[in-house]
């Protein structure tokens, strides 16, 4: 990269892209030669997909030449005698919280051969400006001191803090820091050990966001207090669709009567419908079925709109394009709607109805945060759960369907334990009863449960509210999101943390199959 110092037009700042690893990684490992070099390319690859916004960086005629990355985080949850590792953690942006109140600047870095084009400053200022726009309180960042080795045998770092700030001492960094409005808070031992010309010690510093407006609670909030209800549904014989549709409503009614924020029903649960047509074929009578599909989860969307609730369909079948799939509707409060498909297909499901399985995994943003669907089967598989928690989901519901309580117990015990890999809440419903002469559907065993992380914060058995077995009811519990919040930053145990992403990780394949 040849630099031509006169042509400034050429300069642009941008969001980075992850095709621009190559010239970051080129940068970093110029800059931090002692220090560990470059981020990873998975890291820098989470780092653009978890806070795209919050990656800027300066290009100069097709290459970045200087980067700032970042993220938000709640600043009562680190206050301000962190270290840089426990905001960092494994270089993924695990502890990125779309619903903090502080910018926090991880890294900012210029090119060698172009310090004397004020990048630095264009960097920082477009930091403050994103500051604005998320309107945040504003930034945190912890300053590096590396011209404090020349002076550590003869003074304090506090005192040399001081006299930087007293302009008696020019640091490389810190001085460039205090230009910028930032202002020190406190001085931390250890906070980046690695960086040995500081001695270790970091600055924590603060620069405020003099438009900062106090966030409304009344409008789109996002919720850190959560009443779940999951409902364990009644197999019976309906005479019309509409007969089954009553019955949806009814719970639906009953649960947002107690001011319910979510409500969430079995697999499968409309099956009994399927007894009007011929069960001599089950892969066509459940085609057939999936005809009610599309009128459901418009009266779905309708309740969820007039009960004020965000209602989970459980699943249902779908045909399009020829094949049959099974289904799970999200039907948000505000009149919007999503959709999970199961991905992984039973063997029974197969050969019995000739389902197919689905290829994209969604997280969902609602009103409650962050949530996952896993139909039944999809529980088992630890590896979805994990890429859900990665993208930040702190609530994952399971409808489910088994005959047998050896079934039931396959997706009780993967959901306990997805609940404590992945440090998050997961509600499991099934349906109980029997349907006379429906094939392949004719009995039903359940026990619907919210279950938790297990540690101090949550209940000693990590299970929140637990269902009479095969009795249909409802069952409601409240879930403190700003528990697991806490849970993955200062656990007994931080599964999410402490994951070797440097000897193993978790890849989804399919492009475009997982969305944030």
């Amino acid at each position: 990269m040849d630099k031509k110092r006169e042509d400034y037009s050429k300069l642009k700042l941008r969001t980075l892209k992850i095709e621009d690893y190559e010239d970051i990684r080129k940068i970093m490992d110029l800059i931090y030669p002692d220090m560990g070099g470059a981020w990873s390319y998975k890291q820098f690859e989470c780092m653009v997909r978890r806070f795209p916004e919050g990656q800027l960086g300066m290009e100069f005629e097709g290459h970045i030449v200087a980067a700032a990355l970042s993220l938000i985080i709640d600043s009562t949850v680190y206050g301000d005698r962190h270290t840089y590792k426990q905001i960092v953690g494994d270089g993924t942006l695990k502890n990125h919280d779309p619903d903090g109140d502080y910018l926090y600047g991880i890294d900012v870095f210029v090119h060698p051969d172009y310090r004397d084009m004020r990048l630095g400053r264009r960097l920082y200022d477009a930091r403050k400006e994103l500051c604005e726009t998320l309107n945040l309180k504003g930034i945190i960042i912890g300053g590096r001191i590396p011209g404090y080795a020349k002076y550590a045998d003869s003074m304090k770092p506090g005192e040399y803090v001081r006299m930087v700030e007293n302009k008696e001492i020019t640091d490389p960094v810190l001085t460039f820091q205090l230009s910028n409005d930032f202002h020190v808070k406190r001085i931390v031992p250890g906070y980046w050990p690695a960086d040995t010309k500081s001695k270790g010690y970091g600055v924590i510093l603060e620069w405020h966001n003099i438009y900062y407006e106090e966030k409304k609670s009344l409008i789109k909030r996002v919720k850190t207090y959560v009443r779940l209800g999951v409902v364990q549904w009644q197999m019976r014989l309906f005479n019309s669709f509409d007969d089954f549709m009553q019955q949806v409503e009814f719970f639906v009614d009953a649960v947002s009567g107690y001011k319910a924020d979510l409500v969430l029903f079995p697999e499968l649960f409309n099956v009994p419908l399927i007894a009007h047509y011929d069960q001599k074929d089950p892969a066509e009578a459940m085609r057939l079925l999936a005809q009610y599909t599309e009128p459901m989860r418009e009266a779905l969307v309708r309740m969820a709109l007039s009960y004020n609730i965000n209602i989970v369909s459980g699943s249902v079948p779908e045909y399009k394009n020829g094949a049959l799939y099974n289904v799970s509707f999200l039907c948000r409060r505000d009149g919007t709607w999503d959709k999970q498909y199961k991905l992984h297909i039973t063997p029974d499901e197969y050969m019995t109805w000739g389902l197919q399985g689905g290829d994209e995994l969604k997280v969902f943003d609602t009103d409650v945060g962050k949530i996952g669907i896993l139909v039944c089967y999809d529980v088992e598989f630890p590896e979805l759960p994990r890429i859900l928690a990665d993208m930040g989901m702190t609530i994952l519901l399971v409808p489910y369907w088994t005959d047998t309580r050896n079934g039931y117990l396959r997706v009780r015990h993967c959901a306990q334990a997805r609940a404590i890999e992945n440090e998050c809440y997961v509600a499991i419903t099934g349906s109980v009863g029997n349907i006379p002469k429906v094939e392949n559907m004719d009995i039903q065993y359940s026990q619907s449960a919210i279950l938790t992380p297990a540690d101090f914060a949550f209940p000693p058995d990590a299970v929140a509210a637990e269902a009479t077995p095969n009795t249909e009811m409802a069952l409601i519990a409240d879930l403190d999101i700003d528990l697991i919040k806490e849970l993955r930053t200062s656990g007994s145990v931080r599964s999410l943390q402490s994951r070797r992403d440097d000897l193993y990780r978790v890849q989804w394949l399919k492009k475009g199959g997982k969305k944030g």
